[in-house]
């Protein structure tokens, strides 16, 4: 029995291991199938309020409303591929946008100049604050977890007390009135316009480039990165700060669009910015992930909410739907991890079979 099964199963496992065709992959994608629940999303608020949910304003408002959460969640993609985390970018945001809004109150508080000075230092103080990051988890070797918590604090507490705890409002005109509200050709804002721009520029970095390719490595397995020539810890320093100038980034462009620091307001972005990186099919175990993915999976909220508004459901609901989606995003990832771990072990158990001597193998059969 045993000579009549083995080279069966050896054949059948040759085939698995055989290359998929690029469709085959595309589909097996996780974001391909975050992408194919959003769309269901889509279709059945069309039928139960098409009237509301189809108009182009609407979906204007749910492409507004992700784009300041997608710029972070950018950067967040990078931390978590490398098997981190960031909890502090919702703070960093706000004390970005302090910084700005007190920097261009100095200057006059009117001009694109002035303008121009407060987003510069919305992103040089997100920077320093992702570079401090990165400079603690690599180099002291503190879990981002802790780091982040403590920065999250830190960089809220700062905010307050640059402001006493007030929001401040008011920004220079020309900049709420073209990247705040602004739009090309009276349709698409600018908002969202930078936002893509912010994609674009990030997908060809992780895709495209050695930077993006050793984010994964580091991200798969930290000590093999090394091996191979990989400057581990400066990299993560690199990634953190990355995530830093995308929080300041967002930092201005918040204080844009409202008008106003929204100390208050940013409570859970970050934790609104993971869940969407993790739908988007963004292993938290590091070594997966991808920039579309993690776009589709912001959506995913945003079009909830939206949608429930409209349907006069309360929006709490759309936090109970984010969190199955969430356990539901990581648990596929774990059966995902466990199939992969699976055949690693049968292309070992088949070299090892294979690379014996052919005299060896028959007696084994024996």
């Amino acid at each position: 029995m045993t000579t009549a099964t083995e080279p069966d199963r050896d054949a059948a496992a040759v085939d698995e291991e055989k290359p998929k065709s690029t469709l085959q992959r595309l589909v097996g994608a996780q974001a391909f199938q975050i992408l194919g629940v959003l769309l269901i999303l889509i279709v059945l608020f069309s039928i139960a309020e098409p009237d509301a949910f189809l108009s182009i304003n609407n979906f204007r408002n749910v492409v507004v409303n992700v784009s300041i959460l997608a710029i972070i969640g950018v950067g967040m993609t990078f931390v978590i591929i490398t098997g981190g985390i960031d909890l502090s970018v919702g703070s960093v945001l706000v004390f970005s946008g302090v910084v700005a809004a007190k920097t261009m109150e100095a200057l006059g508080g009117q001009g694109v100049g002035v303008s121009i000075v407060g987003a510069l230092a919305a992103c040089g103080s997100g920077t320093l604050w992702g570079l401090f990051n990165g400079v603690v988890v690599a180099r002291l070797k503190v879990p981002p977890l802790i780091v982040t918590l403590g920065t999250l604090g830190m960089a809220l507490g700062a905010a307050q007390i640059l402001t006493g705890g007030i929001d401040l409002r008011g920004a220079p005109t020309v900049l709420t009135d073209t990247i705040g509200f602004g739009r090309l050709f009276g349709q698409i804002p600018y908002l969202s316009l930078i936002a893509l721009a912010v994609i674009v520029i990030g997908a060809v970095i992780l895709h495209r480039t050695r930077f993006g390719r050793y984010t994964y490595a580091v991200g798969s397995n930290d000590e093999a990165a090394r091996r191979v020539g990989v400057r581990a810890d400066r990299h993560l320093i690199l990634v953190y700060t990355l995530a830093g100038f995308c929080a300041g980034l967002a930092g201005i462009l918040n204080l844009a669009f409202f008008s106003s620091t929204t100390i208050a307001g940013q409570s859970n972005t970050a934790l609104n910015v993971i869940a969407g990186v993790v739908i988007g099919g963004t292993s938290l175990f590091g070594g997966i992930g991808t920039i579309a993915g993690t776009v589709i999976g912001l959506f995913i909220p945003a079009v909830l909410q939206n949608g429930f508004v409209i349907m006069g459901v309360q929006p709490f609901w759309q936090q109970v739907v984010v969190g199955a989606f969430l356990i539901a995003a990581v648990y596929v990832d774990q059966v995902r991890r466990a199939a992969a771990s699976r055949g690693a072990s049968t292309r070992r158990s088949l070299f090892s079979r294979f690379s014996r001597p052919q005299g060896a193998r028959r007696k084994e059969a024996q």
